[in-house]
């Protein structure tokens, strides 16, 4: 296991902010710049209700942890989601897992 890319992963999910981005690209609809390319950074911005050098800081955090891809076009930038960051997320949260011990597994 990569340590520092897993913290990286770890610290981008753990702002409420960045988590309602993750969110809302996972179910965006057609009621936005919403396309099969992504979600458009003006409706992130509306979503979250930040300023744009905000929304651009933590849609960064959330693309260099590979959580999320970006792509620019003309103005704007195009997001959707990247499994990446997430087989990152899920293969720490499962080594651990199978760490603990049976007798707590039962009682949860």
């Amino acid at each position: 296991m990569d340590f520092d890319v897993t913290v990286e992963v770890f610290k981008a999910l753990g702002d409420p902010h960045r988590l309602k981005a993750l969110h809302f690209l996972a179910t965006a609809d057609q009621g936005c710049c919403t396309n099969a390319d992504g979600v458009c950074t003006c409706d992130v911005q509306e979503v979250l209700g930040l300023s744009q050098p905000t929304v651009s800081h933590h849609m960064k955090i959330l693309v260099e942890a590979g959580l999320v891809d970006a792509e620019k076009r003309g103005k704007w930038t195009y997001y959707t989601l990247s499994a990446r960051g997430f087989a990152v997320a899920r293969t720490a949260l499962s080594f651990l897992e199978a760490a603990v011990p049976v007798r707590v597994k039962e009682a949860v």
